[in-house]
């Protein structure tokens, strides 16, 4: 296997579904004192993303209604840092990841950022995040 290291810098952040949106913003804000650097969307397609400090981040979706969470698996995905998210798809795809979303632009509140999703060896989901201001 290659030893070429992909183009992040590192983790950008861990997203969790939540059962309860409202609940878990205010124990991850209020209680435990991280702020909200952005949030987008509305109803059960909230999504806030949190500062963590030192550049990392916790990304809450609100789920929809009927959405199944085990206990303990909350983990949607895991993202990292990403210079070239395009070149980094096409390195995971030659060790032969899926590719669960080709790599795309997004706005976020008027900052644009380059994703693209796969998934690693025991079918858990990553992706690769492209953008200096978030």
């Amino acid at each position: 296997m290659s030893t070429s290291r992909f183009s992040q810098g590192g983790f950008h952040h861990i997203a969790l579904r939540t059962r309860n949106f409202d609940k878990s913003l205010a124990f991850y804000t209020e209680g435990m004192g991280f702020p909200i650097a952005h949030s987008w969307g509305e109803g059960e397609k909230r999504i806030a993303l949190l500062d963590l400090g030192d550049g990392n981040y916790l990304e809450l979706f609100a789920c929809t209604e009927g959405t199944e969470i085990i206990e303990g698996n909350q983990y949607f995905h895991v993202a990292l840092r990403s210079t070239d998210v395009g070149t980094d798809i096409e390195k995971v795809r030659k060790l032969g990841c899926p590719i669960t979303i080709e790599p795309k632009s997004v706005d976020v509140n008027g900052k644009t950022i380059r994703v693209g999703f796969f998934l690693g060896p025991d079918k858990e989901t990553w992706e690769f995040f492209q953008n200096d201001e978030l």
